[in-house]
């Protein structure tokens, strides 16, 4: 919780001094995801829910946020002016949503391994919680990760003139979308093995998304480049 609210000063200190929402950037955007993880860490304590969710968000929040501060995006560290295409309401809308979601579906995908791992040792009721709590991180993701790109859409039609570009970021969310529906179906209609055999790929594929085409640094995207 502490963490959680130092991290909070710090993106509300850096709005201030910038005058734009802080998620212009890579180093931003890291910083931002680290506090979706701690949300996402302390709301089961909140509800007096302690279950192995921490395990997987907090090690998730520690490495993210040591990343971001390690010195390897120390060229961007600095608040800088928006470029025009980011000049938009829809930044906080559009950008929020992709990254909860991102560290939504990320947590979901980690318990998802860690499932697939506890499965072989049999210890069926240890494998019942992180189904369970995979599903539902899961879903929450792919609501927000929808939100994202929809708003998205939107947003490039206003910027661009067009809602789709294929873009090499947009062409990835989209498969990052299709993987983890995927997912939902499967989880609905077989065992929770199978369907974390696809929430696993889907771990794969938004560090893709996410991080990967940023170390390419094209496409419209590309602003949030190394």
């Amino acid at each position: 919780i502490a963490t959680f609210f130092c991290i909070t000063g710090l993106l509300v200190t850096r709005w201030i001094y910038s005058e734009h929402f802080p998620l212009s950037d890579l180093y931003e955007s890291l910083i931002f995801l680290s506090w979706s993880f701690s949300i996402i860490h302390i709301v089961p304590y909140f509800k007096k829910n302690k279950n192995d969710l921490s395990t997987i968000t907090a090690p998730s929040a520690i490495f993210t946020q040591g990343f971001a501060t390690s010195g390897l995006l120390t060229e961007i560290h600095q608040s800088a002016i928006l470029v025009p295409a980011l000049q938009s309401e829809w930044l906080i809308m559009h950008v929020s949503m992709m990254i909860l979601g991102y560290a939504a579906l990320l947590c979901g995908s980690l318990l998802s391994v860690a499932l697939l791992v506890i499965t072989f040792r049999k210890r069926s009721q240890l494998i019942q919680q992180l189904d369970y709590w995979s599903y539902r991180v899961i879903s929450l993701g792919f609501l927000f990760l929808t939100i994202g790109i929809l708003s998205g859409a939107v947003w490039a039609n206003e910027a661009w003139g067009s809602y789709w570009n294929w873009d090499p970021k947009e062409t990835w969310a989209f498969i990052t979308w299709i993987v983890f529906a995927i997912y939902l179906h499967t989880r609905t209609n077989t065992n929770g093995a199978n369907s974390a055999i696809v929430a696993s790929i889907g771990f794969l594929i938004i560090w893709i998304c996410y991080f990967g085409v940023n170390l390419l640094g094209i496409g419209l995207h590309s602003y949030g480049s190394f």
